[in-house]
């Protein structure tokens, strides 16, 4: 029963407090909207009044500047329209100033026209007077055209000849001063440092005998041990009236060497028969080998030069038993190594190739009797074969003119060649060679036109040439010498360098009576 009032008054409750709100959500909320409403019709109609007064403003300034714009823009059209009244001006002045200078150009045109027919009319005339002028001076000197070009195109080649001459002698002597200055000093100074001895062999080497019977010995009996040995060692020996001594004579000087040692050793012995003969040959044989190898290896010591093949050493000892006109070939690579080297280190430039290729340039000399051509070809043909350097190979080829040296070191190496070969004492040659080279040196001189006589003086080194004055004056004596030191360089082959001396004089005698 409890639970039921409970219940009910509860329900009581609720309904009266749902009809509480409801009249208060009706009378309060009523009052508030029609507030509200109120309000929003005031704020409505001020910003109605607002917006009336915006426009206007508005109004105002977009008439103020429609107006603004309207005069910017009258103002800028009044501008362009001076401007272009400005430019039609000026243009109108252009136009009138170009008219008048059309008319001048006609005029002028019209001018330039009469007086290029007046051109040419004086061109036909001055052909005329020309060809005339031509016909009468032919007339008088009774020369045609082409003969008096021809003669003075002579004149003037006469007159460029004798100026190129007189300039080339004039550079030719400053040049000669100055290189000749220089050269001599540099070639005194390696010789100065470079003395080495000179000794001039023979083809023939002297065995002294302890006596006379030796002989009788050594020709055995019926001649078997002299021709033994002569089989042996390819020499001849010469036995004659000449006391306690015995002649070898061959070309070869290895095997003259080998029978000089051979020859000896059987002489200490005693016992001198065939068959010890040919023992004493072959022990001869092995101890000129040695000495071949030794005098190779030093000549590479004194010369500083390394890296040479064991082959190019043997053959330079090989040198040492070959002359060239009686000089040593050796020595004389040797002496040319040196010289080389100082020059080089003289002038700045390679001095281990210089050395090098002077010390191998004859190197074709040890075996130019087993081996056809040039002793330059043939070193050169070694030097390659046993990897020598493009220079040296080079170098060995140009020594003596054959090829044009083309490095300052082959230059060098002709030079110290040419040097060395020249010393006086160094060289020997046969008499006929030495005639027949005179021979050829006033052959030489006397073929050119204007020469008069020829002397060769100081052994062939210096060719004295008398001109004919009334032929050859002063100028061309330079061209003459030029042309016959090139002719004497071509057909000629000589030891160091020969003097061309070109002498024009003109005598006047008279006599006094």
């Amino acid at each position: 029963m409890a639970l039921w009032l409970t219940i009910l008054i509860a329900l009581l409750a609720g309904a009266i407090c749902l009809f509480i709100g409801y009249y208060y959500r009706k009378n309060v909320a009523e009052a508030k909207i029609e507030k509200a409403e109120e309000t929003v019709r005031k704020l409505y109609d001020d910003a109605k009044g607002k917006a009336a007064d915006i426009k206007k403003e508005m109004i105002l300034e977009a008439k103020e500047e429609v107006i603004k714009i309207r005069n910017d823009a009258e103002r800028e059209n009044r501008e362009r329209r001076n401007e272009l009244q400005k430019t039609e001006r000026r243009l109108f002045q252009r136009e009138e100033i170009i008219d008048k200078k059309l008319d001048g150009i006609e005029q002028r045109e019209k001018a330039l026209a009469n007086k290029e027919a007046d051109v040419e009319r004086m061109e036909s005339d001055i052909s005329e007077i020309k060809q005339q002028q031509l016909h009468e001076l032919e007339r008088i000197s009774g020369m045609s055209m082409d003969t008096a070009k021809q003669l003075l195109l002579e004149n003037v080649e006469q007159e460029a000849r004798h100026d190129a001459a007189l300039l080339i002698r004039d550079i030719e002597a400053k040049t000669k001063e100055e290189a000749d200055k220089k050269a001599r000093n540099i070639i005194t100074m390696a010789i100065q440092r470079c003395a080495a001895d000179q000794v001039a062999e023979a083809t023939v080497s002297v065995v002294p005998l302890p006596n006379d019977e030796m002989k009788g010995r050594i020709i055995g009996r019926e001649g078997r041990n002299i021709r033994a040995l002569e089989t042996a060692t390819g020499i001849d020996l010469i036995i004659d009236d000449t006391p306690e001594a015995v002649i070898l004579s061959g070309f070869d000087p290895v095997r003259r060497e080998i029978a000089r040692i051979a020859l000896e050793k059987l002489i200490l012995d005693g016992r001198i028969h065939p068959a010890r003969i040919e023992e004493m040959v072959e022990k001869a044989k092995k101890e000129v080998d040695a000495a071949i190898r030794e005098a190779g290896e030093q000549a590479v010591l004194s010369t500083g030069v390394n890296g040479l093949h064991h082959e190019l050493i043997r053959l330079l000892g090989r040198m040492r038993y070959r002359t060239s006109y009686g000089q040593n070939v050796l020595n004389h690579s040797i002496e040319v190594s040196h010289l080389a080297g100082l020059m080089a280190s003289e002038i700045g430039a390679n001095v281990a190739l210089a050395k090098r290729a002077g010390l191998l340039h004859d190197i074709g000399k040890s075996i130019d009797h087993e081996v056809e051509g040039a002793h330059s070809q043939i070193g050169a043909d070694l030097a390659k074969k046993y990897r020598e350097s493009n220079q040296v190979v080079h170098a060995i080829m140009a020594h003596h003119g054959d090829v044009e040296p083309s490095t300052i070191e082959a230059v060098l190496v002709q030079a110290a060649d040419a040097i060395s070969a020249a010393r006086p004492g160094a060289r020997r040659e046969t008499l006929e060679t030495y005639i027949k080279r005179l021979e050829k040196l006033e052959e030489i001189a006397n073929s050119f036109d204007g020469v008069e006589s020829s002397y060769a003086v100081q052994a062939g080194r210096e060719v004295r040439i008398i001109v004919k004055p009334e032929q050859v004056n002063d100028a061309d004596t330079v061209l003459i010498a030029r042309d016959i030191a090139k002719r004497i360089e071509d057909e000629l082959e000589y030891p160091g360098q020969i003097k061309v001396n070109v002498i024009r004089e003109t005598r006047t005698v008279d006599y006094a009576k």
